[in-house]
């Protein structure tokens, strides 16, 4: 039993911060029902997205809706407000909120106290200063972009199949990714198989008309499945046509040319930024130490340094890896350490707050896997090596072992078999976007949706 009441807050609804609170409903059932702990759990979005099947979702695979976990839902024991921490005072165990509510009654932030803190806010794309990327670029974090960028995908190609031009033409059937790490390859590798498969409904435009590029900065790509796996990967790339252009790098989008770091000038209507994430801006903005990159620095038992009462895992926080040979190592960012970390991190608390001792965390990264399209992969568990279709099939079942709820679990397994007995849907659904403009245009007013000003 604790021994006093403990108002929980829970910055962030992504792998720690849903995973975290659902641990605590467990671990806390009893003390949350006599009122005894309270936990508030803060996301911008209400719903915790599994990014791992957003390239499938993106090659229409598994529907939008089975991507995401409503958080109100499964955390049904706690208090679920949409909205961002704008900044943290834990000297004085204040949050700093902006919600909808806020915005709409235009009274500015308002500041919701609390007893323990857990950081769990994620990551954001990491972009570079480069001449038109704000305007031209578009991410592959969210459901929202890779949707977005599966409409944008078949509308090139409506385009490039209409279009009487042939600069246009060029243009609008040429796809660059820039950054070879998990999200760039593997939302490129679908979504070059889903346009593929999707042209041979086109009578003017073939497979070898699509340009598909992908610029890496460094000599490799997926080094998180060994440097042997990255090198046949792209072999396996440049075989389907698409163009790796290693130890290269953007230079410019300015005018929808992507001008590279080799000289190399490719007029695209669409470019995917995917090289790299940075923390949070909310860790800046708190009282708690940082390291020099910008994360929480944090113990092995996911308390933050320094700060009593304050805990954090994930993409947010510097965790040591006690499993490593190497002094100073820290666990790697990526799904398979947050969702053990969560764990870890919801028992810790209840730990705490009964005074009883906390556990190390302590996970050996067991190996990666990564599709590359339908029935293509690479992976390397446990030391093994495997391609193609092995690889695929375990980047599958690891997956779908640890997307959260069973719901969620039996609706994609379903997707998954009806996408074996039926064609592919290679319909856009960019009208999604603007649902207002016809209503607009036949009102008098003007569509805000220009297909020539489309990314």
């Amino acid at each position: 039993m604790v021994k006093e009441r403990a108002r929980i807050l829970v910055v962030g609804g992504g792998y720690v911060g849903m995973y975290t609170a659902l641990r605590l409903q467990k671990k806390l059932k009893r003390e949350i029902k006599r009122g005894q702990v309270e936990i508030t759990v803060v996301s911008p979005d209400p719903y915790m997205t599994y990014q791992p099947f957003l390239p499938e979702a993106a090659a229409g695979s598994i529907s939008p809706r089975h991507v995401v976990v409503p958080l109100r839902r499964v955390l049904d024991r706690c208090r679920v407000v949409i909205g961002e921490a704008t900044a943290i005072d834990h000297g004085k165990r204040t949050a700093t909120l902006s919600t909808l509510a806020t915005e709409e009654e235009g009274t500015g932030t308002e500041e919701l106290a609390y007893d323990e803190l857990v950081l769990a806010p994620g990551s954001i794309a990491r972009t570079l200063p480069i001449p038109g990327l704000a305007e031209h670029g578009v991410g592959f974090k969210t459901v929202e972009e890779a949707i977005g960028l599966r409409n944008h995908v078949i509308e090139q190609m409506d385009i490039a199949s209409s279009t009487r031009d042939p600069a246009i033409r060029d243009a609008a059937l040429t796809f660059v990714f820039v950054g070879g790490g998990y999200a760039g390859v593997e939302a490129l590798g679908e979504l070059e198989d889903m346009a593929r498969y999707a042209v041979r409904y086109y009578h003017n435009v073939d497979a070898d008309d699509m340009k598909w590029i992908l610029v890496e900065a460094t000599n490799r790509i997926l080094p998180e499945v060994g440097e042997e796996m990255g090198t046949y990967t792209v072999t396996q790339l440049r075989r389907r046509n698409i163009q790796v252009l290693l130890e290269t790098r953007l230079e410019s989008c300015a005018d929808r040319v992507a001008v590279l770091s080799d000289g190399q000038r490719f007029p695209t209507r669409t470019l995917v930024w995917t090289a790299g994430v940075k923390p949070h801006p909310v860790l800046a903005a708190t009282d708690l130490p940082l390291t020099p990159h910008g994360r929480l620095k944090c113990t092995a038992e996911l308390t933050i340094e320094g700060a009593a009462h304050a805990w954090a895992a994930g993409d947010a926080a510097a965790v040591p890896d006690v499993t490593a040979d190497a002094p100073g190592t820290l666990t790697a960012l990526n799904a398979q350490h947050a969702v053990r970390q969560a764990k870890i991190l919801g028992d810790n608390i209840a730990h705490s707050l009964r005074e009883e001792p906390l556990q190390t965390y302590a996970h050996k990264y067991v190996g990666s896997v990564a599709s590359l399209g339908l029935h293509k992969g690479v992976a390397q568990v446990y030391g093994r090596k495997l391609k193609g279709y092995p690889a695929w099939f375990m980047h599958r079942v690891y997956h779908l072992s640890r997307v959260p709820t069973f719901n969620r679990k039996a609706r994609v397994l379903a997707e998954w078999t009806l996408a074996g007995l039926f064609k592919r849907e290679i319909v856009s659904l960019g009208s999604l976007e603007h649902p207002r403009a016809e209503f607009e245009l036949a009102a008098g007013g003007k569509p805000p949706h220009d297909p020539k000003g489309s990314n």
